[in-house]
């Protein structure tokens, strides 16, 4: 989206008011839990050492004035009004816009890239380049590899912060709304009862993510509506009741008098005030679940207005009891016939935040694996119904330890303060850089406004940042050394990935090679169809040839199956598919390149193999009706440029009901041709078949009534027929098996990175064939020593 876009800011106008209002109440729940419940712990962690509440209410009318104008600056104008407007084809998030980015300069490090790609209807530029204003820029960026390099690990560590962020949000959320109890009971007592209630409280909820969010999804909103209204409710109590002045604290002049008085020590405690804009970038990251409008009108008339208000409350209530001054907390400013029910509410609340970012670690960890940037994790998707609901087993207990151990080390809001407070800048800092390259290269803006963004926002976000980092040794320190660790690991795996890669395609053999097996080398065709998985888009993987040197036969119908990754969100399943031949069609040979999107989910094996078959069946009557030769674009680019072997046949894009060649300009043909009895791909036959270890269905026909005599109608049965006759003999899917090893002479660092970081990552991940979900009685295995 442009911010030049002449459609009004609040969506499109073919979107009801109904509908935005509903998806504004839902996004309540998934997306404003985390920031709703922050007053509670902000004014605690901000007077926690470095300033103190004196009797002139400089300090909390500075605070005040400090909370409200980085809300509105911070989270209204940069996140509501202009990052929001950088999505990806309605998907948000750190990745979102590290793909838009790759698609409009030539910066990505993703291997197996295609020209057919930018063909993808979710591939288009968002706004085509009409000047010239940021070519030096994009020139600069795309000349150096060293620029590509910093900018994934700019994005890594982003990314990293997120994943932090899931650890220190569920532990400060919780803490802080169980530190209520402190008020009810002795000192003694409390701090004996806050930390094991806090610690029980995140083991259920973490025991409990494998059920999915989708189950109690629904009463997440009404939550964090309650909380909201209750906290306006409070903070107007005792604006009025207590100091109905207080607005006059909002004044920029009161944060000039604050940094006046306490100076290095009110610099210093930026780092808790911070704390007021946690859950910003959750807006950005969950905007693919609903609409930009919805998100729009439910932070600017609800959310805002209550975090203001209840901020304002606070301040009036404290500037009139100058006692408390040791003794700080959100629930002094309750008043005592209802603090019970506030507190079971803000514990509700703060589960519901801290919900929000545990599913959101689970989504980017899932979106880093896609990329090649995590090692592989199981993946269960918790619903059918509702897309991106899914549960990582491994992370959810890992994240789950690293809270409780957190809860039991630091056992204090300045600590989880200091740490959340640094994860949380950090990612904005990010998103602040990102976002400023957006506006230059995607939305064709003069250079200037992109350096106006990133100076202005980067200021302020870098001034806490500085106040975050000084408390190093107090908190600070958890995240830095969680970003460290996850930045090398991600960093190493892909590292790794690459360097697979360009083995694979330095060591591929030729098609004329498996065109020349035959007979006469005695190598025989058993029944059935063999799924060889490789990350090369052209030409024969090296693991095949050794399979077949080993073990001289292979089945009847041989699929060279890519599983590639895109930069776009989701690929549209009519043009997921990209198919062709290898060989001549005698050969019964074909590679079918299968796309996803970072955010697609993954098919189960039954459905994949039998949409495979279908689709290659729909490429075999295309490609007998369409006979005209065509170039094959199919090769990598960008870096990884191989030669076309005459063995290669055009690609063509395989959908539900059209097909699309494989070219620049890519023209829509029908897929139907003049089939007699098979009009479309529509007028399918489902054939129950009843071999003795399993039920398969087949979903394609084969004409046998067809009475014309064209030899391409007999060879075209002949070949359906074929693939009719594997498919019910089984289907076996070949995997490589690698062993990653570094070349001699290579340095200590890249030994060090290959030879024991990836090693050791490959063998405590899951394998290729669990993530692919292949059964293990169709996996075969084929030994590889990569030697990079």
């Amino acid at each position: 989206m442009d911010l030049g876009d002449k459609k009004s800011c609040w969506g499109n106008s073919k979107d009801t008011w109904r509908t935005k209002l509903v998806l504004a109440y839902q996004s309540l729940g998934v997306v404003y839990g985390d920031l709703s419940i922050s007053p509670i712990y902000v004014y605690k962690s901000t007077f926690a050492e470095d300033i103190h509440h004196s009797e002139t209410n400089v300090e909390i009318f500075g605070v005040l004035s400090f909370v409200f104008w980085t809300l509105t600056l911070i989270t209204l104008f940069k996140y509501v009004f202009i990052v929001l407007r950088a999505d990806d084809n309605g998907e948000g998030g750190t990745f979102a816009l590290y793909s838009l980015i790759c698609r409009h300069a030539k910066v990505s490090l993703l291997p197996n890239k295609q020209t057919a790609d930018e063909s993808l209807s979710t591939y288009k530029l968002t706004q085509p380049p009409k000047r010239e204003n940021g070519s030096k820029l994009k020139t600069l960026l795309e000349k150096h590899k060293t620029l590509h390099t910093a900018l994934l690990i700019l994005v890594l560590l982003g990314t990293c912060m997120v994943i932090g962020d899931g650890v220190l949000t569920p532990v400060i959320s919780v803490f802080s709304a169980v530190s209520g109890l402190e008020l009810s009971m002795s000192k003694a007592h409390h701090e004996y009862a806050v930390i094991p209630i806090t610690c029980f409280i995140l083991v259920c909820l973490f025991a409990l993510q494998h059920y999915g969010s989708h189950r109690i999804g629904f009463i997440f909103a009404p939550i964090v509506l309650l909380w909201l209204l209750c906290l306006s409710g409070l903070g107007l109590y005792n604006i009025l009741y207590w100091d109905p002045h207080i607005y006059k604290a909002l004044s920029p002049y009161y944060m000039y008098k604050f940094l006046k008085k306490t100076k290095k020590r009110g610099w210093m405690s930026l780092g808790g005030i911070l704390l007021c804009i946690t859950g910003s970038e959750a807006m950005f990251a969950d905007l693919g679940h609903f609409s930009y409008a919805a998100i729009q009108i439910a932070f600017s008339f609800l959310v805002y207005p209550a975090l203001i208000l209840g901020y304002m409350g606070q301040a009036a209530y404290l500037s009139k009891h100058h006692q408390m001054a040791h003794d700080i907390s959100f629930y002094v400013s309750v008043p005592a016939c209802v603090r019970w029910p506030v507190i079971v509410i803000a514990i509700l609340a703060s589960v519901v935040g801290s919900q929000a970012i545990i599913s959101g670690t689970f989504s980017i960890i899932n979106q880093s694996q896609s990329l090649g940037c995590f090692p592989r994790v199981k993946v269960v998707h918790t619903s059918d119904k509702k897309h991106g609901q899914i549960y990582i087993p491994e992370i959810n207990w890992i994240l789950m330890i690293l809270c409780i151990a957190v809860t039991i080390g630091f056992r204090d809001t300045k600590h989880m303060g200091n740490a959340s407070g640094l994860a949380v800048m950090a990612v904005m800092m990010v998103t602040t850089c990102l976002t400023s390259l957006v506006i230059v290269f995607c939305w064709n803006k003069p250079p200037i406004l992109g350096l106006c963004f990133l100076l202005f926002f980067g200021s302020i976000e870098l001034l806490y940042f500085s106040a975050s980092l000084v408390k190093f040794r107090e908190g600070a320190w958890l995240p830095i050394l969680l970003a460290l660790i996850l930045v090398t690991i991600m960093f190493v795996w892909h590292y790794a990935t690459i360097k697979k890669y360009e083995y694979d395609l330095q060591n591929k053999v030729s098609l004329e090679w498996l065109l020349a097996l035959g007979t006469s080398l005695g190598i025989s065709r058993v029944p059935g169809i063999g799924l060889v998985f490789t990350d090369l888009t052209s030409g024969i993987p090296a693991n095949f040839s050794r399979f077949v040197t080993n073990l001289p036969a292979f089945h009847s119908i041989l699929v060279f199956v890519c599983v590639k990754f895109v930069p776009v969100p989701f690929i549209p399943p009519a043009e997921r598919y990209l198919i062709g031949r290898v060989g001549p069609p005698s050969f019964r040979s074909y590679r079918c390149i299968v796309r996803y999107g970072y955010r697609d989910v993954h098919q189960d094996v039954d459905s994949f193999e039998t949409e495979l078959v279908n689709r290659i069946a729909d490429f075999i009557r295309y490609d007998w009706t369409h006979p005209e030769p065509a170039n094959d674009p199919g090769d990598e680019d960008d870096g990884f440029q191989s030669t076309t072997s005459p063995g290669e046949y055009r690609l063509a894009v395989i959908g539900n009901s059209r097909a699309f060649e494989s070219e620049e300009s890519l023209q829509q043909v029908s897929v139907s041709g003049s089939f007699q009895t098979v009009e479309s791909i529509a007028d399918i036959i489902d054939v129950e078949m009843n071999p003795p270890t399993r039920t398969r269905r087949v979903t394609f026909a084969v004409d046998y009534h067809n009475d014309s005599d064209e030899p391409e109608d007999l060879q075209m049965r002949e070949e359906l027929r074929d693939l009719l006759d594997a498919q019910q003999s089984g289907t076996a899917f070949i995997l490589g098996h690698s062993h990653v090893k570094t070349k001699q002479g290579s340095s200590v660092w890249k030994r060090l990175a290959i030879n024991v970081g990836y090693n050791f990552l490959r063998r405590n991940c899951r394998g290729p064939d669990v993530v692919l979900r292949v059964p293990p009685v169709s996996l075969l295995e084929v030994g590889m020593v990569y030697v990079v």
